[in-house]
């Protein structure tokens, strides 16, 4: 059993109240998170999207109302969500400070449904397409400021599991949406509900965000940086030690968030040039931005939107049955992260890396192989090969691109970049997104299976990256995260802040940054 003081660090674990039962038996923290899970849903859906495109693209109604699209339109109305998120990524982090974390979530829910029901009434492509672009808004409006919002929180032992949770539910969204496809496909068959009814359904996660909305309070950091401590205060309180105002928790988590907004507003050069004046954030931003493009570049982006092409390639080319093989995977992707995500504080982040990216290599590696041997010679076993592949491709993608998109990068990112960091690697991720969208299926089109060596270099790359540049987190507090990058000595800051709060809770830490900054 990981003991918290290995997740939280020693300082943090002494002053965590001490319960006798598991935390679903304690009352607060069940409600605290059974309402984070209306900020967790905004992955799912984001996770509907590039399912519900997969699944259209395998039904016969849709292909038929829309004129068989391939290549360049294929294309486009792929890409469409990633430049409308691309489009609004300037916006999304300074409305989540001016607006709050809350309201900003529920911006983007409202845009979603709208989107929802404009595809679902689309009488031509540039209506459809149009309703993409604005999905795709609404989907980084929501996603944008959900982790921050989960992190800011979260009770401090559940912040890793809850961040890496958080891209893991995207295959949350994308099990309904692959499912509904293949029950529209089989059961209504050639009626345009077949693809209409699933559009339609993109909007039922935001649906049920917007209704238990008004549950989630704002950000405890937020409030403080508005000059509303003590709505912070009480805030804490409620979720973290069940109303107890003068807990040496909350003195101590007040005096920290207090301390890193002093500081942030005290320290010259907070710009976007910040996150590249140090070789500590020199180093962050690399690695920021190289988790942002792999995660899109390693070969994943080819089966999120196009695994019908693919299947085409492999001689499997029935609707039903491609539609079935998207919902398997979805299940099989979400099952496979969930499990890495519950064991991220055992396993830690630098080895689920260097799993990841050598099962990567290797299962895709296979796969190339293996549609090649179809193309060349017609063998239908190299056909079914190549779909097993993709499965054991996706599991070890899963287990640490899919927990740790978003969880590894606000662990790296001290708080006063935390916000910036994350928006520089939303547009690596949606940057990245557009680009192969767009040319996906062109080259699927045009060289077939030997557009996959493309990406086993990129893999061999990307290997080789993680494992000299990607430190360790696990069992560290963001003080010694930041002396991993910046050199600073801040362990025995540390035990001067333990040694002060045991003295006396009422007094004020350390200029320190603890993990409760998250």
């Amino acid at each position: 059993m990981v003991k918290d003081q290995d997740i939280v660090g020693d300082a943090l674990a002494k002053v965590l109240p001490k319960h006798d039962k598991p935390w679903y038996r304690v009352a607060h923290l069940l409600e605290l998170n059974l309402i984070l899970l209306v900020p967790l849903l905004s992955s799912a859906t984001a996770g509907y999207d590039g399912s519900m495109m997969n699944g259209l693209q395998a039904t016969s109604s849709w292909k038929a109302f829309f004129n068989h699209p391939s290549g360049t339109h294929l294309g486009v109305v792929n890409a469409a969500q990633s430049i409308g998120s691309v489009a609004v990524l300037p916006i999304a982090w300074p409305l989540s400070d001016w607006l709050g974390r809350r309201w900003t979530l529920l911006i983007g829910v409202i845009a979603i449904i709208v989107a929802s029901i404009i595809q679902a009434a689309s009488v031509n492509y540039g209506m459809f397409t149009f309703s993409r672009i604005l999905a795709g808004a609404g989907s980084i409006i929501v996603t944008q400021p959900s982790p921050i919002l989960i992190s800011e929180l979260c009770y401090p032992t559940h912040r890793g599991k809850y961040t890496s949770l958080f891209w893991t539910l995207y295959y949350f969204g994308s099990i309904l949406a692959s499912w509904s496809t293949y029950g529209t496909q089989k059961h209504i068959g050639d009626s345009n509900w077949a693809w209409r009814t699933p559009s339609l359904l993109q909007g039922a996660y935001p649906l049920v965000q917007l209704c238990f909305f008004w549950w989630v309070p704002e950000s405890p950091r937020w409030l403080v940086a508005k000059g509303r401590h003590e709505e912070a205060r009480r805030t804490l309180a409620r979720f973290h030690t069940d109303g107890d105002e003068e807990h040496p928790l909350i003195e101590f988590e007040m005096t920290e968030i207090s301390r890193a907004i002093e500081t942030e507003k005290e320290t010259v050069g907070t710009g976007w040039s910040t996150l590249f004046k140090t070789p500590g954030n020199r180093r962050r931003m690399f690695i920021v931005t190289f988790i942002g493009a792999f995660a899109q570049w390693n070969g994943v982006s080819v089966v999120s939107y196009y695994l019908t092409l693919v299947l085409d390639t492999v001689g499997i080319k029935d609707s039903d049955t491609q539609t079935l093989i998207n919902g398997l995977l979805q299940i099989w992707n979400f099952w496979a992260a969930a499990s890495a995500a519950f064991l991220v504080d055992r396993l830690g982040r630098r080895s689920l890396f260097k799993w990841s990216g050598i099962g990567m290599l290797l299962s895709f590696s296979s796969w190339t192989a293996c549609s090649a041997v179809f193309d060349i010679k017609g063998d239908n076993s190299a056909g079914i090969a190549v779909v097993a592949f993709i499965f054991i491709f996706f599991f070890h993608y899963d287990i640490c691109y899919t927990p740790l998109l978003y969880g590894y990068t606000t662990e790296i990112l001290p708080y006063s970049i935390r916000a910036k960091g994350l928006i520089l690697e939303m547009f690596a991720i949606y940057g990245s997104l557009i680009v192969l969208a767009f040319c996906n299926s062109i080259a699927l089109d045009a060289i077939g299976w030997k557009y996959y060596l493309v990406f086993v270099s990129i893999l061999v790359v990307g290997n080789v990256v993680s494992w000299l540049f990607f430190p360790e987190t696990k069992g560290f507090t963001l003080e010694e995260v930041a002396e991993i990058f910046d050199g600073v000595n801040v362990r025995a800051d540390a035990e001067s802040v333990l040694a002060h709060e045991t003295a006396s809770t009422a007094e004020k830490a350390p200029n320190t940054e603890h993990i409760a900054k998250i």
